[in-house]
């Protein structure tokens, strides 16, 4: 691109910016504090669709400080990958045709590990739920 504009980012990779920065931060950080973390030139209302939708999304929450908000991330990087599966796998209608699918293309390693926590999750309340028949 020779017309001076900076090139398009990939879907969601704003979003994982602004995540980065939030986790970063020493604890709640505001809109303008993650503007300037990333900086690049990015406008604050930018920053506030982002926080926005991620808020939309559960992956972060916000509070009220002053007349602004301060913003938290929900999980770490390993629970907001999670959640993003969780998410595909709900707007899915067969989700043992998917789960399957997903299990057979793991190699042997990770599925060995899904195995073991799957048989450790025996012991918690969410096994324990369905077993009761309220899940």
């Amino acid at each position: 691109m020779t017309d001076g504009r900076r090139p398009r980012r990939g879907q969601g990779e704003l979003e994982t910016q602004v995540l980065s920065a939030l986790r970063e931060a020493d604890g709640p950080a505001t809109a303008g504090w993650v503007q300037e973390r990333l900086g690049a030139g990015l406008a604050y209302t930018t920053v506030i669709t982002i926080l926005t939708r991620l808020l939309a999304k559960g992956v972060v929450t916000r509070e009220r400080s002053g007349r602004s908000f301060v913003w938290t991330p929900v999980a770490d990087e390993a629970g907001l990958a999670a959640h993003r599966m969780r998410r595909l796998l709900d707007g899915e209608s067969d989700r043992e045709a998917v789960l399957a699918s997903f299990v057979t293309s793991l190699g042997a390693d990770d599925e060995k590990l899904l195995r073991e926590l799957l048989g450790r999750t025996g012991d918690g309340p969410a096994s324990r739920t369905r077993e009761d028949g309220e899940g």
